[in-house]
């Protein structure tokens, strides 16, 4: 039992809820009864799984690199010592493998042997979600490490995950999803770079060169706020390309919290005060992407 709640830790639940916004969304807006589909549900599945494979890759790389030894927030299990590196490198391949037969589900049932190109392409994106997910710690060129991290989240988070899942019901892309995938894809990275300020000193000192350590403290401060505001008027721009009226501008709730947020990192001083930061705007992602499923 004690082992078990090991992985689980691991596996960082609290980032769920955010890696499944983007599926969420984009299926919502494709589809009526988008839940009734077994399509939606093996997408999710799938997404879950790229993330957790993305958790337990990042937790070795870190790890047997050292850059976890001193970090706030969650304890992490390889450099703690909990879980040893051989043990979660194997969960690395097993949760990869299984992460690309939920996906090869998922191009089956949503292209079957009628869209032959579209296939491919989301077979390939399987490929290079799963690359994508190992690589941003592991690796002599681990991207996490130079500065690339938040361009690969905004990518998969956003662009990916809300565009592609739509693709997956329209057979075709809708460039006007263009703007709520970039909400989402600039929240998550929002998140990224709370994560990225709050290990600020200790990703410097082990050579971890994110984009918050190049920007330095305040610019990375000021690179937040564009983050949250640019995800805020995307939203709002959509509502207004799409008519958007009464019940359907509900999801300007959800950046209420986002904006006391901001008020909050403009007085933090210190670092390890970020932490509590993280999961205001992962919640925030979320319930945007819920109340637009539901009521837009």
């Amino acid at each position: 039992m004690k082992t078990l709640r090991h992985w689980i830790t691991a596996a960082r639940l609290r980032t769920l809820p955010l890696s499944i916004s983007g599926v969420l969304l984009g299926s919502a807006l494709s589809a009526e009864q988008w839940w009734t589909f077994p399509l939606f549900w093996w997408a999710i599945l799938t997404t879950v799984g790229f993330q957790v494979l993305s958790n337990f890759a990042n937790d070795y790389g870190d790890g047997v690199r050292g850059t976890d030894q001193k970090r706030v927030g969650e304890a992490r299990m390889v450099a703690s010592g909990l879980i040893s590196a051989k043990q979660m490198k194997r969960a690395v391949w097993i949760t990869a493998v299984l992460s690309f037969l939920s996906a090869s589900i998922v191009v089956f049932l949503a292209f079957g042997q009628t869209n032959f190109f579209l296939a491919f392409l989301f077979f390939n994106l399987s490929l290079l979600a799963i690359w994508a997910a190992v690589r941003y710690t592991v690796g002599g060129r681990a991207y996490g490490y130079s500065g690339w991290g938040d361009v690969f989240v905004f990518l998969f988070f956003g662009l990916l995950a809300v565009l592609g899942s739509a693709t997956l019901f329209l057979k075709s892309l809708n460039f006007v999803l263009l703007l709520p995938a970039t909400t989402i894809g600039v929240f998550s990275v929002a998140v990224l770079n709370l994560n990225n300020m709050r290990d600020a000193d200790q990703d410097l000192i082990s050579g971890k060169r994110t984009l918050a350590v190049k920007l330095g403290f305040e610019r990375a401060k000021r690179y937040h706020f564009i983050l949250i505001l640019v995800g805020v008027f995307c939203a709002v721009a959509h509502g207004v390309v799409e008519a958007a009226f009464g019940l359907d501008w509900l999801f300007i709730l959800a950046f209420i919290p986002l904006m006391l947020h901001l008020n909050r990192v403009r007085q933090i001083s210190a670092l390890d005060e970020f932490d509590g930061e993280l999961k205001k705007v992962a919640l925030s992602t979320f319930f945007y992407a819920l109340i637009m499923a539901l009521t837009f």
